[in-house]
């Protein structure tokens, strides 16, 4: 199992809620522009405990 790098992981969630831009494509950043498995569940995870409380 790879590690994921919670920092990362914060930084990423948080562009993603709050509108914030993708370094690499200066687009928005979305879920989708994750293409690692393990960091792309560890944002959605991130992201369901800033919103719900899960």
């Amino acid at each position: 199992m790879n590690t994921v790098n919670q920092v990362g992981v914060k930084i990423v969630a948080e562009r993603i809620l709050k509108g914030g831009l993708n370094p690499k494509t200066e687009k928005v950043y979305v879920i989708d522009d994750i293409t690692n498995q393990d960091y792309c569940i560890a944002v959605e995870d991130n992201i369901l405990l800033a919103e719900v409380g899960i």
